[in-house]
């Protein structure tokens, strides 16, 4: 009997201590783990190519939506329609940013109850959206529909802005070409007359806007799936029946 519970005891014992091993192993694992963050290269027509580290950690949905965008190929041929001194921004089908998509995602940044720690500082990469602030007398709600409003169009700063901290989705950071986007924010933009006061005014309108020929991401064989999307809100249509029960 003693020698069968010595047995047992050692049998025991050495499952004790391979699982202590493969416990031990998995946290090391764990510790000295380095995540692989996508790599995204946008090559710009003329100027050369702009290499962009993704957050999925931060900005998840962010993240899936916009690799599936570059996947799809949404962005091959559009341009840069906005350019100042601060940041470039792109990615509207229609040319001027003033696009409607059918989808939207959730904005994911600290005032929309997400934890995004990525500040806005020069290289950052952020996600445009609509702001409905100036309605908020009309329907308090209508700032959080601003928040979910993003979906394809995008910016990158070439200066930082902390106002943008907290209120915007920021979802990766410049590693190679920002002497590029600091080139794009140089170009000229187009003047417009004011019909009322009769001033030129500058736009953030360039001239020729920068094209995207190409853009890809390496995963590095992560498979990211399917965003979350929603339908995208229409607040023209939202005030014209709030305001004088009109739909259209």
């Amino acid at each position: 009997m003693k020698k069968n519970g010595l047995i047992l005891s050692i049998i025991v014992l050495i499952f004790v201590l391979i699982l202590g091993g493969f416990l031990v192993y998995g946290y090391y694992q764990k510790a000295t783990y380095k995540l692989q963050r996508p790599i995204v290269s946008m090559e710009i027509k003329d100027y050369g190519i702009i290499e962009i580290k993704l957050y999925p950690d931060m900005a998840p949905n962010t993240v899936k939506n916009f690799i599936k965008l570059i996947n799809d190929g949404y962005y091959n041929g559009l341009t840069f329609h906005r350019v100042e001194e601060s940041l470039i921004q792109g990615g509207d089908k229609s040319g001027d940013g003033t696009g409607q998509t059918e989808l939207s995602i959730n904005g994911e940044f600290k005032e929309n109850g997400y934890d995004n720690e990525l500040k806005f500082e020069r290289g950052t990469l952020g996600l445009a959206r609509q702001d409905f602030t100036y309605y908020s007398s009309i329907s308090p709600d209508l700032v959080e529909k601003g928040y979910n409003s993003g979906y394809a169009q995008f910016f990158i700063m070439t200066k930082d802005v902390d106002a943008f901290d907290g209120y915007y989705t920021a979802f990766g950071k410049v590693i190679k070409g920002i002497e590029i986007v600091d080139k794009l924010t140089e170009l000229e933009t187009i003047t417009e007359k004011n019909e009322q006061t009769g001033e030129n005014t500058k736009t953030t309108k360039p001239v020729n806007p920068p094209v995207i020929s190409n853009i890809s991401v390496d995963t590095f064989g992560v498979t990211y799936g399917e965003p979350k999307t929603h339908e995208t809100f229409d607040v023209n249509s939202y005030l014209m029946q709030k305001l004088y029960g009109v739909s259209y």
